[in-house]
C-alpha cells in the first residue's frame, strides 16, 4: 500500500524557494496547500499539518500570507469561533486540545436581548449543562501554526502564491506573493491537500475534471464586526453568546480574554447600503434596535467601525478527491455560513476523518481518499443547509411562543429519555454523531414533536370543551 512505501522524498510547505531532499521510511511526500488571500493562514490546514507531522510523514505549508503571528489582524474580517465537541475531539487526537481551551471562553447558552433592554438565558444544555467556547481566530490560528511547527517534520513557507496545479504529475507551482512577476517555480509531492479556503486553488483546478459538481450561493445578507471595549470586568454576563434578534437582521457578542466583546452585526445588505457614510442613521438605527448594546460600543465607536460590509458564501462540492493525487477539506470542500458554529469544527473534523482513512488497515491511499470524499460530502452538505436554517432560528424564531414551546418539550423528552432522544442542536454540537444522521434524527423526532402537540392541544381542549358543555346546561 501506498503508505508502507520505503525510502520516499517528502516535503510539506511554506516559505523558502527550494528544499532540501529528504529520505524517510515508511512516509510519503505531502504537499499542503493554504492560499487564504484576504484572510488569515488556514487553521484547518495547521491542524491537518500536526496530524500528518504526528505520523511522520514529511510536510511543508505553503501559504499566501506573511506569517500572522508578526501581523495584526484587520478590522472587519473575522468573527469570534465558537469551539464544540467536533472540534475539541479532532485537536485532543493531536494534542492540542489543553492549550487551545485554556485561550476559551465556556458559553453555556444564549442570552436573548429585547429592544426594552430585557434579557433571557437559553442554555445549550438544559439536561447536561455542557457548553461551547469563544476562541479568537487569530489567536487560534497563531497557536495551531505554533503547534504545527514543533514538528521537526512540518515545514512553513510562507508568501507563496499558488497559480496552478497539475495533479496527474503532483506539481504545485507558485509565485512570491509580495511579487507577481517573480520567477515561476515548482514542487512536487505524493499528495497535494488543499485546505485553501472558500476560494480554492486547489478545488477550481479540480472543476476541470470530469464529474466534479460544485455549486456557490451567496445570501442576502452581509456582516461587520464591531467591538464592546474592555473594562475592569465583563460589561455583560461572559459566558453566553449573547443576541439580540431583530427578525430581518440581528446582532450577536462573543467574550475575548481581555474582558472585550467581538461584536458582529448580520443585516441584509442593501440596509447596509442605506446606512452607509450616514452617522445620524446609522447612531438612529443603534439606538432603535440596540440601545443596550450602543451604550456599550460606544455612539462614536458604532460610526467609526460601521463600514463597508463583508459576504457571506455557502459552498457545496463532490468530489473532494482527484484519485491518490489530491484532496480538499475544510471551506475549500464546504464552505457554510457562520450560524451554526460548525465551519471551524466541521473542518477540524475533516482532519481527524482524513486521517483515520489514510491509515486504516486494508486500504490504500485512493480508496480512503474516495471513502473520505463520499462520507464528508453529504454530511457537509447537511450542515451547510443546517446552518441556513439556523440564521432564521437566531434571528426570528427565538422570540416566537410557538418555538419557545416546542423547545420546552424538545427538552423534557431530552431530560425524560436522554440516551434515546438527542435534540438537534445538542446532536450536531456536543457529539460526533455524522451530521447526516442528526439531520435524519430530527426528522423522526419532528414527527413524534407533531404528534404529542396534537395530543397535549386535544387534551387541553378536551375539558374546556366539558366545562363549557356543563355551563350552557346550568343556565
Amino acid at each position: 500500500m501506498f503508505r508502507h512505501q520505503q525510502n520516499v522524498r517528502l516535503y510539506f510547505v511554506h516559505k523558502t524557494n527550494h528544499f532540501d531532499s529528504i529520505t524517510r521510511k515508511k512516509s510519503w511526500q505531502t504537499i499542503f496547500l493554504s492560499y487564504k488571500k484576504k484572510s488569515l493562514p488556514s487553521k484547518v490546514g495547521s491542524l491537518c499539518a500536526c496530524y500528518f507531522g504526528l505520523r511522520g510523514h514529511e510536510v511543508h505549508i505553503y501559504d499566501f500570507r506573511n506569517d500572522p503571528r508578526t501581523e495584526k489582524l484587520s478590522k472587519g474580517r473575522s468573527i469570534n469561533l465558537a469551539l464544540s465537541t467536533r472540534g475539541i475531539e479532532a485537536l485532543s487526537r493531536v494534542g492540542v486540545e489543553g492549550v487551545i481551551l485554556e485561550h476559551g471562553i465556556p458559553m453555556k447558552g444564549r442570552m436573548i436581548h429585547s429592544k426594552s433592554g430585557e434579557k433571557k438565558s437559553i442554555p445549550y444544555d438544559p439536561v447536561f449543562l455542557q457548553c461551547i467556547y469563544s476562541v479568537g481566530r487569530k489567536h487560534l490560528n497563531e497557536l495551531l501554526i505554533t503547534e504545527a511547527e514543533k514538528y521537526q517534520n512540518v515545514h512553513l513557507h510562507f508568501n507563496h502564491k499558488i497559480t496552478s496545479v497539475n495533479f496527474e504529475e503532483k506539481k504545485i507551482f507558485f509565485k512570491s506573493a509580495d511579487n507577481n512577476n517573480s520567477e515561476l517555480k515548482e514542487d512536487k509531492g505524493d499528495l497535494i491537500v488543499g485546505a485553501d479556503g472558500a476560494f480554492s486553488i486547489v478545488r477550481r483546478e479540480m472543476m476541470k475534471q470530469p464529474m466534479f459538481n460544485f455549486s456557490q450561493t451567496y445570501i442576502e445578507h452581509g456582516y461587520r464586526e464591531l467591538t464592546i471595549p474592555p473594562a475592569n470586568n465583563f460589561k455583560m454576563e461572559s459566558n453566553h453568546l449573547h443576541i439580540w434578534p431583530r427578525g430581518e437582521f440581528m446582532l450577536i457578542a462573543l467574550p475575548n480574554q481581555d474582558d472585550s466583546w467581538t461584536v458582529t452585526l448580520f443585516m441584509p445588505l442593501v440596509k447596509f447600503d442605506e446606512l452607509q457614510g450616514k452617522e445620524h442613521a446609522i447612531k438612529s438605527f443603534f439606538q432603535q434596535n440596540f440601545p443596550d448594546a450602543l451604550q456599550l460600543i460606544g455612539d462614536s465607536k458604532v460610526i467609526e467601525d460601521f463600514s463597508k460590509p463583508s459576504h457571506l458564501v455557502s459552498i457545496k462540492c463532490t468530489k473532494y478527491n482527484v484519485g491518490n493525487k489530491a484532496v480538499i477539506l475544510g471551506d475549500s470542500a464546504h464552505a457554510m455560513v457562520p450560524f451554526y458554529g460548525q465551519g471551524m469544527n466541521a473542518g477540524f473534523e475533516d482532519c481527524r476523518i482524513l486521517d483515520e482513512f489514510i491509515h486504516s488497515e486494508g486500504l490504500d491511499l485512493e480508496e480512503a481518499l474516495e471513502l473520505f470524499s463520499i462520507t464528508r460530502a453529504k454530511n457537509a452538505e447537511a450542515i451547510c443547509n443546517l446552518s441556513m436554517y439556523n440564521y432564521s432560528e437566531m434571528r426570528q424564531l427565538v422570540t416566537q411562543t410557538s418555538y419557545i414551546l416546542r423547545k420546552k418539550l424538545d427538552n423534557i423528552l431530552y431530560w425524560l429519555f436522554s440516551s434515546k432522544w438527542i435534540p438537534l442542536y445538542q446532536s450536531i454540537t456536543f457529539t460526533n454523531i455524522p451530521y447526516s444522521e442528526c439531520l435524519q434524527n430530527r426528522k423522526r423526532q419532528n414527527v413524534i414533536l407533531r404528534n404529542v402537540f396534537y395530543v397535549l392541544l386535544c387534551a387541553s381542549v378536551t375539558p374546556i370543551s366539558w366545562y363549557i358543555f356543563r355551563w350552557k346546561q346550568s343556565l
